[in-house]
């Protein structure tokens, strides 16, 4: 990796937690001021627009950053042809989230949240399409000032609102300040490098279906997660009503605030397992089970802290969001089997297995709302929290069933040596911290939890010197 590509990958890193950072309190306020009723229309509003956000995107921003990597000279073209593609497919996504709150029968408020909210939809099909163009050209650097900034604006006029003048469709007005920051920065950047010509779009219905053929494969993986990742919330809306939907969020925002943790660390290592696929087979293992490890290491204080404190960190919303405690102490392991899904993922993709990984991904939807329409009836919310574990731990099994296929010598019994002192290490620290809350207090006993971990690691070998070095490069 050059310095060049470092520091831009270092800047998007830091921007993209200290937007998480931003976010993550962000909706805890708006929590506490809503309440778990208007949090849940607000979230689900945002939830059925996320879906239909594939529709606009539809893996044309996948293409055009490696088309553009490969050949810069033809960046103007394909950027002019990509708009022109853009817009039809925008125009069936706002009408299909549209349409979604109208058949599901939702109240009018709902309807017109989810009408607002498809105007964020277009401008973050914008902006994300820009960003795409910019990495392309490996300016990484301004899509970390664009979504920093974005946030920032949000958080700002969102926090004003909830102080002010508290009211749903305020807030999505808030977002849509923050993404319009977030697309003037990103137009505004490809503009001054290529000129403000490239962003009126050109049809050509030629290249139209050579984007629609290259871009299908990016479409159809991103729709399986989206699905997977958001239809909880619209069933749960339907089976029950919007109050369980808020509480569902709270779990839910607290469960996947850390997913970055593994895109950062999948990113760094992802090239070095494309160098050797299908060269050399000892090096590739080594690889894998390297970032299983950091997976490992990364989640199994992350699940098992937050499961010990999830009644104080729940509170943290305010009065009203009790009940999403045990859901919060469900969902959070989903992380476990997601965290180490990642190299599974990366492996396949980087050996040209990526069909598999869209298969299993698509299995994995599938299971996922088969066991949410029965579970959520029986057990309310919780059951939209045993679906989510269930598919993940389906999609991580199938990841790992599929793994000789290109590496016929891997040994899962040298895998659960790597990995499983870890989590066992968290069970350790897990005890420690229920039995020490309740005297030093939960702020402190996180520390304290910390400290057990690390040690725990150290004493059974799984952190050496060797590891902290390399952990550092990474």
């Amino acid at each position: 990796m050059t310095e060049r590509v470092a520091k831009n990958a270092l800047y998007l890193t830091i921007a993209s937690v200290g937007q998480k950072i931003i976010a993550f309190v962000y909706f805890l306020f708006l929590a506490r001021v809503m309440m778990p009723d208007l949090t849940g229309q607000y979230f689900l509003a945002l939830s059925i627009t996320t879906i239909f956000s594939v529709v606009a995107e539809f893996g044309i921003t996948s293409v055009t950053t490696r088309e553009i990597a490969k050949d810069p000279t033809q960046a103007r073209q394909l950027i002019s042809h990509a708009l022109a593609l853009k817009f039809p497919l925008m125009v069936c996504a706002v009408t299909g989230s549209l349409l979604t709150g109208w058949l599901l029968g939702y109240e009018p408020a709902v309807q017109t949240l989810i009408g607002m909210a498809c105007v964020v939809l277009v401008l973050d099909a914008l902006q994300v399409f820009f960003y795409g163009v910019l990495r392309g050209f490996q300016a990484l650097q301004f899509e970390a000032v664009g979504i920093f900034s974005g946030m920032f604006t949000t958080a700002i006029v969102g926090g004003l609102v909830l102080v002010l003048a508290p009211s749903l469709p305020l807030l999505i007005v808030a977002l849509m300040s923050g993404s319009f920051i977030n697309l003037a920065v990103a137009a505004s950047r490809v503009a001054s490098r290529l000129g403000w010509s490239t962003l009126i779009p050109q049809w050509s219905s030629q290249d139209a279906r050579l984007i629609l053929t290259m871009a299908f494969p990016f479409a159809l993986a991103a729709i399986f997660v989206k699905v997977y990742s958001y239809v909880d919330s619209i069933l749960i809306s339907k089976i029950l009503d919007t109050t369980a939907v808020g509480l569902y969020a709270i779990a839910y925002k607290f469960t996947y605030a850390f997913q970055f943790l593994p895109l950062a660390f999948i990113a760094a290592l992802y090239p070095g397992m494309s160098a050797v696929a299908g060269k050399d087979e000892a090096t590739l293992e080594r690889i894998l089970l390297k970032s299983m490890w950091y997976m490992a290491l990364l989640s199994a204080p992350i699940v098992f802290g937050l499961y010990a404190v999830a009644p104080e960190v729940i509170a943290l919303a305010g009065e009203g969001y009790e009940q999403a405690t045990v859901v919060l102490q469900a969902l959070i392991f989903v992380l476990i089997p997601i965290f180490l899904d990642f190299p599974i993922g990366s492996l396949l993709n980087a050996c040209g297995k990526q069909s598999i990984k869209t298969a299993i991904m698509g299995a994995t939807m599938i299971v996922n709302i088969v066991l949410n329409v029965i579970l959520i009836p029986r057990v309310g919310i919780l059951g939209a929290a045993y679906a989510a574990l269930a598919s993940f731990i389906f999609m991580f099994g199938a990841g790992l069933f599929y793994i000789p296929t290109v590496l016929p010598s891997f040994s899962f019994g040298r895998l659960l040596r790597t990995i499983l002192p870890m989590y066992l290490v968290g069970l350790v620290m897990l005890a420690v911290v229920v039995i020490l809350k309740p005297i030093i207090g939960w702020i402190p006993v996180i520390l304290v939890g910390g400290v057990v971990y690390l040690a725990g690691l150290v004493l059974t070998g799984s952190l050496t010197l060797t590891d902290l070095r390399h952990f550092k490069r990474v």
